[in-house]
């Protein structure tokens, strides 16, 4: 099955990376809307028009399934394209469900960009959860860009951290929800910064169980396959070495993300 990765930028690139992992015997497309990133300082009227024109785009690939990589436009959209759109569409969802699993009765920060904090999807699912009185909710927007430039572990990425983290008492905390797939890319700097006891949490491996379920697929974690992938920036085909090089980057740094 050909199965489409959606992202604002190259954030959702760590949905992929999971998938790649798991799914080596389908084939992926990866569209980053590089026009148009960031989402998350967007009105959700603009995310919607940004995520209706990436899905004709993507429809018109014959793709078989869509993975919303992006917590912003899963916010804003996905309930759009799935009224519209009979194939699977798999959104993303912030691990607030496994924080809870993993850390009963205990407090944890939900960091997300702007419009997943405000959005009524989160409160929702914080609700159908009963976390009211364990979630508190950060939002972290301008780390969309620092991963857009590469910008990692920079004295401005930490200064910068270390600024939004310095209100929360770290101690009374478990962990920290990455709500939006760009954070992944900062897991080191985030160690950095808080106490050893905090661990990291995303949603990306729910979004594939559920992809899985939804399309009937099968894990192979044993092949040598190289799965085939094709990118896209904003409905254009990325062909230039120079920024095939830029991707294979991210996904090397993810690499070393993963175990953290």
């Amino acid at each position: 099955m050909k199965i489409a990765f959606f992202d604002s930028g190259i954030g959702g690139l760590s949905v992929l990376h999971h998938a790649l992992k798991i799914l080596p015997n389908e084939d992926f497309i990866f569209f980053a809307d590089e026009d148009n990133v960031p989402y998350g300082t967007k009105t959700r009227e603009q995310v919607l028009g940004y995520v209706e024109e990436a899905f004709k785009f993507l429809i018109a690939q014959d793709v078989g399934a869509i993975v919303v990589a992006c917590n912003t436009a899963t916010s804003a959209a996905v309930r759009a394209m799935r009224q519209k759109y009979s194939l699977p569409i798999v959104g993303m969802e912030p691990a607030i469900k496994r924080a809870l699993d993993l850390f009963p009765n205990k407090k944890f920060l939900v960091t997300a960009t702007e419009i997943t904090i405000k959005g009524e999807k989160l409160f929702a699912l914080i609700d159908r959860l009963n976390a009211q009185n364990f979630a508190e909710l950060k939002s972290l927007s301008p780390l969309v860009e620092f991963a857009e430039r590469m910008e990692f572990n920079s004295a401005a990425v930490e200064n910068y951290l270390r600024g939004e983290f310095a209100p929360y008492d770290f101690k009374n905390f478990s962990s920290v929800v990455l709500g939006c797939t760009h954070f992944n890319y900062f897991k080191d700097t985030m160690k950095k910064i808080l106490p050893p006891h905090i661990k990291f949490l995303d949603g990306n491996a729910g979004t594939l169980n559920y992809l899985i379920k939804l399309a009937n697929l099968k894990i192979d974690t044993e092949s040598k396959k190289i799965p085939h992938v094709e990118y896209f920036y904003s409905g254009r085909r990325v062909t230039s070495e120079k920024e095939l090089a830029r991707l294979e980057k991210y996904l090397r740094r993810l690499d070393d993300m993963y175990l953290i």
